[in-house]
């Protein structure tokens, strides 16, 4: 059935998919597994790490949203994009509630430099202890914007909106995976399918330097059998690769939207971006209408968040006819 969703349906659902995984982690960030096995997330919850109220969406959803607007009004325009994201950081631009309650130390000090007026491609950190997963939980909007251009190009766009807060090249190449595998996924290409022709497109566009030098920690991933290993090798944590494995583990793992995204967040550790990043996969495959509606009529700014993605859906449309 998923094989025969239209184009909208799979982009309304990674988009709405992602943020309401985040919003269904954000209770329970940094809860062990432990803890999660004890006490599994099984639905909407409220309060918890944070004490905000159900259907409170993050940092993850408010960068996401910053590249979704910016999308919409400007075809690539990473100025506009920075400064959206400075406006968040300092005006709660985009904020659920008008307060900004989270936000990756990488991340917030990046947005300090395109604050201070450094140009977006330069302001990412790149060290490698920069590698946390703040560029892949907003790069969705990139793959579903430009999911027609070549992977060439598709993979050249998601390595420069990374830079603007991530800019080491297994940060940038982890953007690209996502975007190739969303590309896969958008066009109906069943999750092992897509899996294996996105492992063949990142063998042959990263063989040269930098990247060529990134490709051994993508081993798990480039091995096709990443669904194969235990749950207890599968990390929750906030690392590029573990959230990117979680996530591509998850899809491969799971026949709904609803059990990828509460086996995202009952991992534990940074439960609403591997919520968020799984979410947005399982939501492209299985459609908008697979996500439970408790999950999503209580998030914040509903009617908002409708209006943002209709909009820039239709963009997209108008863009590939």
């Amino acid at each position: 059935m998923s094989r025969s969703l239209s184009r909208s349906s799979r982009m309304l659902g990674g988009l709405w998919g992602a943020v309401a995984g985040d919003a269904l982690g954000v209770p329970v960030e940094f809860s062990s597994r432990a803890e999660r096995d004890r006490d599994p997330v099984t639905g909407v919850r409220g309060f918890g790490t944070y004490n905000q109220p159900p259907g409170t969406w993050s940092d993850d959803s408010s960068l996401l949203l910053c590249t979704v607007l910016s999308l919409t009004e400007q075809r690539l325009d990473l100025t506009d994009l920075g400064q959206r994201f400075v406006r968040y950081l300092t005006q709660a631009y985009l904020t659920p509630h008008g307060r900004v309650f989270d936000v990756g130390t990488a991340t917030m000090q990046a947005i300090e430099r395109l604050r201070s007026g450094v140009a977006p491609e330069q302001a990412g950190g790149t060290s490698v202890r920069d590698n946390g997963n703040g560029s892949l939980m907003r790069i969705l909007p990139v793959a579903l914007r430009f999911a027609s251009e070549s992977p060439e190009q598709l993979v050249a766009i998601a390595h420069r909106v990374s830079r603007l807060t991530h800019g080491h090249p297994r940060s940038q190449l982890g953007c690209g995976y996502l975007c190739l595998l969303v590309a896969q996924l958008l066009s109906g290409l069943p999750p092992r399918l897509a899996y294996e022709q996105t492992n063949q497109l990142v063998r042959s566009l990263y063989r040269d330097a930098p990247w060529r030098d990134e490709l051994p920690v993508f081993a798990r991933l480039l091995s096709g059998q990443i669904e194969t290993l235990p749950r207890e090798a599968v990390s929750g944590s906030g690392y590029v690769i573990s959230t990117l494995e979680a996530s591509v583990y998850l899809l491969l793992r799971s026949s709904s939207y609803e059990q990828a995204v509460l086996a995202a967040i009952n991992l534990g550790e940074d439960t609403d971006t591997t919520a968020c990043v799984t979410g947005g996969l399982a939501g492209v495959w299985f459609g908008e209408a697979a996500i439970p509606s408790d999950w999503l009529t209580g998030l914040a700014r509903r009617s908002e968040l409708d209006a943002w993605f209709s909009a820039f859906v239709s963009v997209v449309e108008q863009s590939d006819s």
